[in-house]
C-alpha cells in the first residue's frame, strides 16, 4: 500500500522584500543610535521628543518617524504619554540596580568564555585601550567615560557567543548612560582603572575563575554605588524638557 500524498504546503501572504531599508527602519536606526549616545541620567527633567522636528532633522515624513517610534516603544527606549507627547525612558534607581546585576551575570560569563577563546591579540587590544591611563585617569574624564564604556563592550564581545551580545544590546543605552554619570563620582574612575588591569591580568593568564569573579565584582560594584548615592534617580522630572526645544 502506498504512502499517502503529504498535505499541499502552506501558502504565506508575504510581500517581496525591499531592495533598500525602508524610511521607517532607516529612521528607527537613527533614533536608536541617537537615543543610545545621549546622557539621559546627567540631567534634570525627562527627554520629549519632538515628531516634527525629527521628521525635519531626517528628512522624511512623520508617517515613518511615528512607525520608528512604535518599535522604539516596544523595545523599552521610549513611552508614549496620552496628551504629553513621546519621552525618552528613565529607569527607576531599583530599575538601574537590577539591570546592573544582569549585566554584571552577564559580563561575567563573556569575560570566563574570553578566557577559554578570545586570541591573544584580541586580549592585547583591551591593554592598549587601556595604556593611556596607566598614570591614572585624566583631568577630564571624559576621554576616560569613553574608554570605560569601551572596555565594558569588549569584555561582551570577546565572550564570542552571539546571545550574550543580543541579551545585552538593549541593556546598553542604560549602563551606557549610568556610568557616565558615575564616573565622576566618589573617585570611581581611578579605582576602576584599577579593577580593569586585574581583569586585562586574569585574562591575558587565561585564569577563568578569577577573570569572571573580578568582572562580576566590579560591576556588582557600581551596582552598590547606585544603591547608596542614586537617589538623583528618583528625582521627580517635573516638566518635561522637550528635546532640541
Amino acid at each position: 500500500m502506498s504512502d499517502p500524498s503529504p498535505p499541499p504546503a502552506a501558502r504565506l501572504a508575504v510581500k517581496p522584500l525591499a531592495a533598500a531599508p525602508s524610511f521607517r527602519d532607516r529612521a528607527y536606526l537613527a533614533l536608536k543610535e541617537a537615543i543610545t549616545a545621549m546622557d539621559i541620567y546627567g540631567q534634570t527633567g525627562e527627554v520629549r521628543l519632538d515628531e516634527r522636528q525629527l521628521s525635519q532633522q531626517l528628512g522624511v515624513s512623520r508617517t515613518p518617524i511615528r512607525e520608528a517610534m512604535t518599535l522604539l516603544e516596544q523595545e523599552g527606549f521610549v513611552r508614549t504619554r496620552p496628551r504629553r507627547g513621546i519621552f525618552v525612558v528613565r529607569k527607576t534607581k531599583r530599575e538601574i540596580v537590577e539591570m546592573i546585576t544582569v549585566w554584571a551575570a552577564l559580563e561575567s560569563m563573556a569575560a570566563r568564555l574570553a578566557t577559554l577563546h578570545a586570541a591573544d591579540a584580541e586580549i592585547a587590544g583591551l591593554r592598549r585601550l587601556m595604556d593611556a591611563f596607566t598614570n591614572g585617569p585624566p583631568a577630564h574624564l571624559e576621554e576616560y567615560s569613553e574608554a570605560n564604556i569601551a572596555f565594558h563592550q569588549a569584555i561582551i564581545r570577546l565572550g564570542g557567543c552571539a546571545l550574550l551580545s543580543e541579551m545585552t544590546e538593549n541593556l546598553f543605552i542604560h549602563m551606557r548612560a549610568i556610568r557616565r554619570v558615575t564616573i565622576h563620582q566618589d573617585n570611581r574612575a581611578a579605582r576602576s582603572i584599577v579593577d580593569h588591569m586585574r581583569i586585562i591580568e586574569a585574562l591575558e593568564r587565561r585564569d577563568t575563575e578569577a577573570a569572571e569573579s573580578l568582572v562580576r565584582r566590579h560591576t556588582l560594584d557600581l551596582a552598590a554605588h547606585v544603591e547608596r548615592y542614586g537617589d538623583f534617580l528618583e528625582r521627580d522630572p517635573g516638566n518635561p524638557a522637550a528635546a532640541g526645544g
